[in-house]
C-alpha cells in the first residue's frame, strides 16, 4: 500500500514553501529600507494557500495548447501586492522597518510551528511503518 505524502501532511508541507518565498519577500523589503522610491512587497499567504490546497484537490486539467497556463503556476502579478504604507516618506520608500520586522517576525513563528508539526507528522509516519 502507497502513502500519499500530501494526505499524510496536510496542507503544512504547502505552507511552509509559501512562508519560506515571504520570509525572502519581507527580508528584501527591509534591505531596501533605505532605497529611495521602493515599493514595499508582500503576499496574501492566506489567498495563495487556499488556492494551492483546492488545486490539489481538483481534477488536474489538460492544457490542449500552448498558449495555456499549466495548472498550479502562479503569476507573479497576482501573487506580490504593493503594502501601502502608514505613513509615506518624501522619497517614495514605502517600506516600515518596525512592521517589516514584526511580519517577518511573525512568519517565522509561523514557519517553525508548521516545521514542528511536520516533524511530528513524519515521526508518526516512522513509528507506524516501524509498528511501533
Amino acid at each position: 500500500m502507497a502513502i500519499s505524502f500530501d494526505k499524510a501532511l496536510g496542507v503544512h508541507a504547502h505552507a511552509m514553501e509559501l512562508r519560506t518565498q515571504r520570509a525572502e519577500i519581507l527580508a528584501n523589503n527591509l534591505a531596501n529600507a533605505d532605497t529611495p522610491g521602493f515599493k514595499a512587497r508582500d503576499i496574501d499567504f492566506q489567498r495563495i494557500l487556499r488556492e494551492q490546497v483546492g488545486q490539489q484537490d481538483s481534477l488536474a486539467l489538460k492544457t490542449t495548447d500552448g498558449q495555456h497556463l499549466p495548472q498550479g503556476e502562479m503569476q507573479s502579478a497576482d501573487a506580490l501586492l504593493y503594502r501601502s504604507p502608514l505613513q509615506p516618506a518624501v522619497d517614495g520608500n514605502t517600506v516600515e522597518t518596525q512592521r517589516e520586522i514584526a511580519e517577518f517576525s511573525k512568519n517565522a513563528m509561523d514557519f517553525q510551528a508548521s516545521f514542528s508539526f511536520l516533524n511530528s507528522k513524519f515521526k508518526g509516519l516512522t513509528s507506524a511503518i516501524k509498528g511501533e
